[in-house]
């Protein structure tokens, strides 16, 4: 259907409930901080200037992390996406994956940090290690898809699991890392989806298994999807290995005294991340040519002019990725800065 699946009823009323419920929680948060300003504004400068006791900024920290986690989404708040990306459209599914997921990132950096900076470092571990348990999770039920759509959605619940991971690292090359890998992962979910979008209007179906040989008829396609697939695995000279790898790095110069476990733990789900896309490329784009493939054409200019211009971008940024740093270290030197104020004075 043009404005969705067959169950695109129910899932648009999940879809309302955990947004609704999210919304809820920042919603009391923010009530519950304006309370608490002494000048009774709503202004974010009034907030960063709240002087709360730990159980105060704890209860704020949970309730706007809450929201944040939903809109993103990461485990165990994630459920609404795999169903929500399935039964919408292919322009609804970008924009949702390429937009609103990176709303939740940048509320945690705009809001988050700088007016609960003791709470997000107290309760730094606890939100880390649900953030990569929901990157295996995540990972490991990708691996089982056979649904093209249902997979890009899984991976993209393990990626921005990664990329909170990495916020919580509260260093410089962590938070980097993740400014970077949100705008990366916006081109490579991006260009997922056109191929995604464009092979199930051709072929009438994404389902993998009912797909093969695409290679053969339609070889602009695949040479975009094959590229495309190598950036979201992070491979280097690809642009989703900048931020990885700074987010791994960020990691392993975290504060947390388990930070080996979790970067090995991260490193388990790249590793994942190249099984089911590599399957997924594997058994879609060569074999056979399957009969719901044979009657398929190349794609059209207006599709290669799309693609063609997501993957300079990935190369563009993998080969030289020092003018989007330059762009993005301001703003991580000033959030790290601040970062390091809040550490050594609750460490004294």
């Amino acid at each position: 259907s043009q404005w969705g699946g067959a169950n695109r009823i129910k899932v648009t009323f999940k879809f309302f409930v955990y947004t609704f419920l999210g919304s809820l929680l920042m919603l009391v948060s923010i009530l519950l901080l304006y309370g608490m300003t002494e000048d009774h504004s709503f202004s974010l400068a009034s907030f960063s200037k709240i002087h709360f006791t730990n159980p105060q900024q704890s209860l704020a920290f949970w309730l706007m992390f809450a929201a944040f986690a939903v809109k993103m989404p990461i485990f165990p708040l994630h459920t609404w996406q795999p169903d929500t990306y399935e039964q919408t459209n292919g322009a609804t599914t970008m924009v949702l994956s390429g937009i609103m997921v990176k709303m939740g990132l940048f509320g945690m950096i705009r809001w988050l940090f700088p007016v609960m900076p003791e709470a997000s470092f107290a309760w730094g571990d606890v939100v880390t290690l649900t953030a990569i348990i929901g990157m295996i999770y995540a990972s490991l039920i990708a691996l089982r898809q056979d649904d093209m759509k249902r997979l890009v959605a899984y991976s993209s619940i393990a990626h921005v699991g990664f990329m909170c991971a990495g916020l919580f690292t509260q260093n410089e090359s962590g938070v980097l890392g993740v400014m970077i890998q949100m705008f990366s992962h916006g081109i490579n979910i991006l260009g997922l989806w056109i191929v995604v979008d464009w092979i199930e209007k051709k072929t009438g179906t994404r389902k993998i298994s009912e797909l093969g040989g695409v290679a053969q008829k339609a070889p602009a396609l695949t040479i975009a999807f094959v590229i495309i697939a190598f950036a979201n695995i992070a491979l280097p000279l690809t642009n989703a290995f900048v931020g990885e790898f700074l987010i791994f790095n960020g990691l392993l110069g975290s504060f947390t005294k388990y930070y080996v476990l979790y970067t090995a733990l991260a490193g388990l789900c790249i590793v994942l991340s190249a099984a089911y896309m590599l399957r997924m490329v594997r058994k879609v784009a060569y074999g056979a040519v399957k009969d719901s493939v044979a009657n398929i054409v190349d794609i059209d200019f207006r599709h290669k002019l799309a693609l063609g211009v997501l993957v300079i971008l990935i190369l563009t940024i993998g080969i030289y990725p020092q003018p989007i740093l330059n762009l993005t270290s301001h703003a991580s030197d000033a959030l790290v800065a601040h970062f390091e104020v809040i550490k050594k004075a609750m460490l004294k």
